[in-house]
């Protein structure tokens, strides 16, 4: 293998520039040391200006000179606002070629019933409108460009029923079904979007949930958040970060419309089963009948 090729494999991103959203949250700053290492160029989005600044200045000792980190202090909560910001610099930097939609909110915690509407609204906002905003924004050029990578994250509840989670979980799954519908309008363009379920991750939305306590979050809510509090599981979080960075890269330009597990599914073996990949509905959202349970009516 020679020198160059090398390089091609260890910065599968080089050239490439990564716009990471919820950048300075636990995951984000993960992703965003993954890309650098990758070769991207990185767009960071946050809320808090100087946590951008320490995670640029944490950076700085990995980049190399075809590298650059620009900063962008917003908040996803004022989404009327996110296309005239996407606009400014999209002027001054172009158009990312890729779009991570990492922020999220975990929102009201307990009973539907007794969660705050004005935080049902925050959460639906961020974890869902908001990315469809950012996207809404970038698509028309990155289709003028022929290529783009978007990839959304997903989270517990978009495949299932979670308890005491009603907003975040109804706002992942209309994530994912947002995602794997815009990736049907895309094919053809170059295009791909997808979404990843990183697993059980210890970040601050955890700390969140042991926060509120188990009466809230409830008893197995409860006691796996303070599980994840206690450990130093850093692999987890690490696998799914190199999922983003494969989804990334050009070795996944024909996997779009999934939602991938990072922790369960075998990513990496993905561009092996490219046709199963397009003629079936694998790793998407789908209703389920008796005959799929083997069952004989209905």
């Amino acid at each position: 293998m020679t020198e160059a090729n090398k390089k091609s494999i260890s910065r599968p991103l080089k050239s490439k520039t990564a716009l990471i959203t919820g950048a300075t949250g636990g995951f984000g700053k993960v992703l965003a040391d993954k890309f650098v290492r990758a070769g991207a160029s990185l767009i960071l989005f946050g809320r808090n200006k100087n946590l951008l600044k320490n995670l640029h200045q944490q950076l700085s000792s990995g980049l190399s000179k075809d590298q650059e980190v620009y900063l962008i202090e917003g908040d996803l909560k004022t989404i009327g606002d996110l296309p005239k910001l996407a606009a400014f610099y999209m002027n001054r930097l172009g158009v990312p070629d890729i779009l991570i939609n990492n922020a999220g909110i975990v929102g009201p915690i307990g009973s539907v019933w007794k969660n705050s509407w004005s935080e049902w609204n925050e959460t639906i906002t961020v974890n869902f409108l908001a990315p469809v905003v950012l996207i809404r924004a970038y698509i028309p050029e990155m289709v003028n460009r022929g290529s783009g990578k978007i990839i959304n994250i997903s989270g517990g509840g978009a495949t299932g029923p979670r308890p005491n989670f009603a907003a975040y979980g109804c706002s992942k799954a209309a994530l994912v079904r947002f995602s794997e519908t815009l990736a049907e309008e895309l094919r053809g363009t170059g295009i791909t979007v997808n979404c990843i379920a990183p697993g059980a991750l210890n970040t601050r939305m955890t700390q969140s949930i042991v926060n509120v306590g188990g009466e809230e979050a409830g008893k197995n809510e409860y006691s796996t958040a303070l599980r994840l509090t206690q450990e130093n599981d850093t692999e987890t979080i690490k696998r799914a970060a190199d999922l983003a960075v494969f989804l990334s890269s050009s070795v996944s330009d024909r996997v779009t419309g999934k939602l991938i597990s990072a922790v369960w599914d075998p990513w990496k073996e993905l561009p092996e089963h490219l046709e199963e990949l397009d003629r079936t509905d694998v790793y998407t959202l789908r209703r389920i009948v008796p005959k799929d349970r083997d069952m004989d009516w209905g």
